[in-house]
């Protein structure tokens, strides 16, 4: 309670557009955790075959991956606030024609076009926040968007499964109607995050003041003033991308399929699927908390890989198991460790990372690892389709888990390197 406490003071102090940027996004994920935890099942509910819900996924993160870039260099030119704002109002429209389409090729058109105007959101999100902070607030500052995005999923997910059983027990609809209403109230809730976004003001220049400059304001200077060679930045931005890109893979073979795993291996229902979805949420946000402490006793770099090599026993128990309740705990575990080290590493980056680049650097690792997900997506649903729902997962699971230790060998042995701060 008393780092709850903590945290809550540290919000209040955070400037308007933090606190503006924080409550958007708490309706942006609240609506995303209801909508996409029931989306693939309303695939599966209107009679078509796993493979279209490969090649939604993959088509959706694939839009993403090519727009980032490009959402960069135009969130760079043309401001932050519009890139997140347009990107996020066109998003909402998209979701609503979504959840009324029933036909293959209008789904998946529609779906890339959310993953495009998605990636404006997605690209400019971190670097807006860095621009808002100092470097010494920022594994808190990141740590306090995660956690207060994953609670907010935690709601939606759980409320999205509750309301298509809901909608189905008390006003007798069918499957399809039920999840179908259930997708237009998460886009609804999605909406409600636009007033936030259009509230918030580009950051304001930096007045310069004569005067003798503080200690702290001396090493701040100094972080901030790191090599802003192109070359130098560019082979930084290389480095996170890789290993980026080997988790984008790994997780693209199990993530997207964590709902139709709990109802394919287990015939779970969707207030269960919704609840556990919800519940790894959860579990992710405490981590999260937990991530500061962790990173003030053995520093940013080491934290981050201690989250991601403990969540690998995890994985590989709910890819093998055949109960419901280890598959449950072993995701519980797994989506709290692994996720715990993603405020780390976005801290990591916009530290090392000269400030006229973090635009590039934040796009491009949100490219490959979009990448990673559009690439794994039909060999996921290929693997599943045949080799059968016990072994087609369990050696997606399997493969995941390989890529991860190679990703946190590879962070490891090259990011340690690099001189950060004390946090």
């Amino acid at each position: 309670m008393n780092l709850i406490h903590d945290w809550k003071k540290t919000i209040l102090l955070y400037n308007r557009n933090v606190k503006f940027f924080l409550l958007a996004n708490v309706f942006i994920q609240m609506g995303l955790g209801a909508f996409m935890v029931m989306y693939n099942l309303y695939i599966r509910e209107l009679g078509m075959p796993e493979t279209v819900n490969g090649k939604v996924i993959s088509m959706t993160a694939l839009a993403t991956a090519i727009m980032l870039v490009p959402a960069g260099f135009l969130s760079d030119k043309f401001g932050r606030k519009w890139m997140i704002t347009g990107g996020a109002a066109i998003t909402v429209i998209t979701l609503f024609w979504r959840s009324a389409t029933v036909m293959e090729e209008p789904i998946i058109f529609i779906s890339s076009l959310t993953g495009v105007f998605m990636a404006f959101v997605q690209v400019s999100g971190i670097p807006f926040l860095a621009e808002n902070s100092a470097p010494s607030e920022r594994v808190k500052l990141f740590s306090i968007q995660f956690a207060l995005i994953t609670v907010s999923q935690v709601i939606g997910s759980l409320a999205g499964g509750l309301l298509a059983d809901g909608l189905q027990l008390f006003f007798n609809m069918g499957a399809v109607d039920a999840i179908r209403w259930s997708l237009y109230i998460g886009a609804g809730v999605f909406a409600l995050g636009l007033p936030p976004l259009f509230a918030l003001k580009d950051k304001p220049p930096i007045p310069v003041q004569v005067r003798e400059a503080t200690p702290k304001e001396i090493k701040i200077t100094t972080e901030e003033t790191r090599d802003t060679s192109f070359k130098k930045n560019f082979i930084l931005i290389l480095h996170f991308s890789f290993a980026g890109l080997l988790i984008g893979i790994g997780s693209g073979l199990v993530v997207p399929y964590l709902n139709l795993y709990f109802a394919n291996r287990f015939s779970a229902s969707n207030s269960y699927i919704g609840l556990i979805l919800s519940l790894g949420s959860a579990m992710t946000a405490v981590a999260v908390l937990i991530g500061p402490v962790l990173v003030k006793k053995v520093g940013k770099v080491k934290a981050l890989i201690l989250f991601q090599l403990l969540s690998i026993p995890f994985l590989l128990l709910t890819g093998f198991t055949n109960s419901l309740m280890l598959a449950s705990l072993g995701f519980l575990l797994r989506q709290a460790l692994m996720n715990a080290g993603n405020p780390i590493q976005s801290a990591v980056a916009m530290e090392l990372v000269s400030d006229k680049y973090r635009g590039l650097a934040n796009s491009m690792n949100q490219t490959v690892f979009q990448l990673g997900w559009a690439s794994m997506a039909p060999i996921a649903t290929g693997l599943v389709v045949a080799r059968g729902f016990y072994w087609g997962y369990a050696i997606a699971f399997s493969i995941t888990a390989a890529l991860y230790v190679i990703s946190s060998i590879y962070y490891y042995v090259v990011i340690s390197k690099q001189k950060l701060s004390e946090d």
